[in-house]
């Protein structure tokens, strides 16, 4: 059974090798929109010379959210199709990915496959198992939707549409919004994401993912902290069990995913350093994310203090 007419929304800046792998998928009828801030962004340049069945969408300047909200609800109201795919520019995907993300919604309906997040700076390395506990297990195990590879159709939202792209453009993260109005299976298929290059950029992405937690989990900062806390004193008056437990914990979830890394050994190590890095997180105000600094004080109160910053 073919399946019906599918819109694309892939976010990006630039033309990339994996933009290139997405865009030979889409089947007669389908579209890839390619969405960038504005014409001066380097994809704008290709306007012209974009694929069969690939169009671009200026989003423009965000205004009161992230870039990536931004475009993605720029994305929701140009979109001609009824069955949607959120996707990112930063992973690289078998020819036949889109193919496999339609048969997976035949069977489970709304559908997302989770990220695995690769270091790039010595820090991010070292939080790796971190990311494979609360970025890969943690999105498998609660059924979360990940914007870098997520299925649904209109119809799936449980709010009206006209709604759900109005939060869109007052909030910071796209995924932790469609996660509370999107029931999702998470496919059990990780997604090597490249995440870092630099200590500081690594600890802007921590500071976002806890704000991530805050405002759209059930942990308020007293208990995140309480937990972190707690995990580092039994670290550190267990260290022989804390050691075995974490590297076995960390371990099975490579596994589990079918990834190949040795970072997993670092556990117990990135144990460790989540309370000095929770204390960090404390003293933020504001984060920087793809070149923006943002000051995001509740879910739906965002401001660009530095449009662009470097």
């Amino acid at each position: 059974m073919a399946a019906p007419p599918t819109s694309v929304l892939l976010p990006t800046l630039r033309w990339t090798s994996a933009l290139e792998t997405v865009a030979t998928q889409p089947e007669p009828g389908d579209e890839l929109l390619v969405i960038c801030d504005t014409r001066d962004d380097p994809i704008a340049d290709r306007a012209n010379r974009l694929p069969d069945r690939t169009r671009l969408v200026v989003a423009g300047e965000p205004e009161t959210c992230s870039g990536k909200a931004n475009a993605i609800a720029a994305g929701m109201d140009a979109a001609r199709h009824d069955r949607l795919v959120w996707t990112d520019d930063d992973f690289r995907r078998p020819s036949d990915w889109l193919a496999r993300l339609h048969a997976a919604y035949e069977r489970e309906g709304p559908v997302s496959e989770v990220p695995f997040f690769v270091g790039r700076d010595p820090l991010a390395r070292l939080l790796e198992p971190m990311y494979a506990l609360a970025g890969t297990l943690g999105v498998y195990w609660t059924d979360n939707a990940w914007d870098g590879a997520v299925l649904f159709e209109r119809d799936d939202l449980e709010i009206d549409e006209a709604r759900f792209v109005a939060k869109l453009r007052r909030t910071i993260s796209d995924d932790g919004l469609l996660a509370e109005y999107l029931d999702v299976t998470a496919l059990r298929q990780a997604r090597r994401v490249a995440v870092g290059g630099r200590v500081r950029e690594t600890l802007e992405r921590h500071v976002r993912f806890v704000r991530i937690v805050r405002h759209h989990g059930s942990q308020a900062p007293v208990e995140m902290g309480l937990v972190t806390v707690l995990l580092m004193l039994g670290c550190v008056l267990f260290p022989i069990p804390a050691l075995v437990l974490s590297t076995l914990l960390a371990g099975g979830t490579y596994a589990f995913f079918g990834v190949r890394r040795w970072t997993f050994l670092l556990a117990y190590p990135a144990l460790l350093v989540q309370t000095p890095l929770f204390a960090y997180v404390l003293t933020r105000r504001t984060f920087v994310w793809s070149g923006r600094r943002y000051r995001w004080r509740t879910k739906f109160d965002v401001d660009i203090v530095d449009d662009r910053a470097h």
